[in-house]
Order: structure tokens, then C-alpha cells, then sequence
């Protein structure tokens, strides 16, 4: 008989009922995680969102300052193994992409030798309005089929804040949350594009929380973009490492305590807890611009990317 995830986390709970011990401690322990053989293998990639300012258009009537395809060359140019090329940057987000020019970026990522490692969009499942979550999920959906042509393995969502009135009701926000991620995984599975839902400080804060999502998703189709710079706990390195064995993608910030820390991330201990977890894939990095404080993204991401391929051949 197959063995299917959601037949093993039912028989342990009867065996860990059966045995009188806590059912909550069994399903942390025996939790499938992702099966990786061979050994750790770790790709640099570059996400957009670093270069927002320059990609976005700011409102003076200029338009952005440079395309997806300028941050082509530029990753190029920096030997970088992938780009994750944020879904807001492409022409009329949220609408989807004309087929064109989704063509010509993967041709031009293919001629400079660059995976597309991931894209993401905008969303927000923890709102209390089923309407708003609805049509967040049929924008989930017409971006998981840009990623397929994109030739994304995956595509980047988020939780959602915590809606006022709910701060103490995260069970039951979980619950229609993931109502609506099991209908973007199924998507996505009909597309071969899986689904990474990032840990960014709002409604999933803990490495506990995340699995527990994971947990209830329940699809070898999902899995969770590991922002190592938004665990909001004492020990972000400690939530990191419990989250790994689930992570589908990365985001690899400077602090693992948030844009402006002055704590910046200890690469090389976090490049050694990404090869403990045996972590085969890539490790987008992203810079994050800080209010009050000069930013320029080419130097920012030239020295950011430097120091954590030295932490690599370290």
C-alpha cells in the first residue's frame, strides 16, 4: 500500500494516543520532510526585489529606471547561478505578462546562462473577507501559469498580516488560509509549479508556526520560502534550521533580525545549517532598502553576494 503523508500523520496520531503521549510532540517528530540525496548543493540567485526602487515605476512620469532584462546582465555580469524575477516588476502586474515577452526574458536568461529559480506576487490569505481571498487566489493562479512558462520550479506567496480582531484567533485564520493554499497547490501541481509560502514576520512569525501550516497543507506540491531575516524570535538561527528540511527557496538577508538591524547575518554559520539540512537548491539574496539611509542596490547586492560566496567556499 502506499503511504501516503496524510495516512502517516493519522496512524501516529493513534499510536501516539494509544501510547498515552502527546500526539503534538509525535507529529513534530515524524513529520515527512523533503527526501534529498547526494548531498548539499547550493546555487546562488539574485531576488529582483533588491533593485524595487530602480524597477518600479515611481510615479514621475519616467517609468522604472531599468527592466528585468538590464538585471539580467547584471547577474551575468556577477556570475550569479539564477535570477528570481519578482512578479510586481513585470510590464501591467498585476495582469499577467503578454507571452512575448515572457519568451524573450527566458530566452535572454538561457543565452547569459541564468536558471530562473522562483518568482512571487502580491497577496494576502489572512484576511478575514472570502471575497478578497478569492480573488487573491485567482491571481495566485494566473501567476503559478506564468511560471510554468517562465520555467520557475516555484512560485513565492505570503500569509498575510494578522487581521485586526483575530491576534488571538490564529487557529482558526490557519484554517481558512490554508483552505485556500491547498486550492493554489492543486494549481500549481496541474501546472508542475510548486508552491512556497514565506515566513515575513506577519501571520507566520516561528519556524512552528510554518511547519504547522505545512503540516495542514499537507502536498508534496508545498512547501515554505525560508526568509532567514524574518523568524521573530530570540534565536532567528535556531527557527531556521527547524524550518530547512520543509524549504522549497530562500531568501538570504543581511540580518536575520529585519532590514536596519545592525546584527548583520552570520553567513558562515548560516551556509553551514543550510548544508546540515543537506539543502540541494538555490539561495536567492535580497537586499532591502532602509528609510533615512543611502541605498544603492548595485553595490548593496555586489558586496552582499561577495561575502556570501566566501562563506560558500569556506
Amino acid at each position: 500500500m502506499l503511504l501516503t503523508r496524510r495516512n502517516f500523520l493519522k496512524d501516529a496520531a493513534i499510536l501516539s494516543l494509544a501510547a498515552g503521549i502527546n500526539s503534538n510532540k509525535i507529529l513534530r517528530t515524524i513529520t515527512p520532510k523533503i527526501n534529498r540525496v547526494g548531498g548539499p548543493k547550493l546555487k546562488t540567485s539574485l531576488n529582483a526585489y533588491s533593485f524595487v526602487n530602480l524597477l518600479s515605476d515611481t510615479g514621475d512620469g519616467k517609468g522604472p529606471s531599468i527592466t528585468l532584462f538590464d538585471l539580467l546582465e547584471f547577474c551575468a555580469k556577477l556570475n550569479f547561478d539564477a535570477i528570481d524575477p519578482t512578479g510586481y516588476f513585470f510590464p501591467g502586474y498585476p495582469k499577467v505578462p503578454p507571452d512575448s515577452f515572457i519568451n524573450e526574458f527566458k530566452r535572454r536568461a538561457f543565452e547569459l546562462g541564468l536558471d530562473i529559480s522562483g518568482t512571487g506576487v502580491r497577496n494576502n490569505f489572512a484576511q478575514p473577507d472570502k471575497s478578497k481571498r478569492k480573488a487573491d487566489v485567482q491571481h495566485v493562479k494566473e501567476w503559478i501559469e506564468v511560471a510554468a512558462k517562465l520555467g520557475a520550479p516555484v512560485i513565492r506567496v505570503f500569509a498575510g498580516p494578522v487581521p485586526e480582531g483575530y491576534e488571538n484567533k490564529w487557529d482558526e485564520v490557519a484554517k481558512w488560509m490554508v483552505e485556500d493554499l491547498k486550492e493554489c497547490v492543486e494549481y500549481g501541481r496541474k501546472f508542475g509549479v510548486l508552491i512556497g509560502v514565506q515566513n515575513h514576520g506577519d501571520f507566520i512569525k516561528t519556524a512552528e508556526q510554518a511547519i504547522k501550516i505545512v503540516d495542514m497543507v499537507n502536498s508534496d506540491w508545498f512547501g515554505l520560502i525560508v526568509d532567514t531575516g524574518y523568524f521573530l524570535v530570540p534565536d532567528p538561527y535556531e527557527d531556521i534550521a527547524k524550518a530547512m528540511p520543509y524549504a522549497v527557496n530562500l531568501q538570504i538577508k543581511e540580518s536575520p533580525f529585519g532590514a536596519g538591524s545592525p546584527i548583520k547575518t552570520d553567513l558562515k554559520r548560516l551556509v553551514q545549517i543550510l548544508k546540515d539540512a543537506n539543502y540541494r537548491g538555490y539561495c536567492p539574496i535580497e537586499t532591502l532598502r532602509v528609510k533615512g539611509q543611502p541605498y544603492d542596490p548595485y553595490e548593496k547586492v555586489t558586496n552582499f553576494f561577495n561575502e556570501f560566496k566566501k562563506a560558500l567556499n569556506e
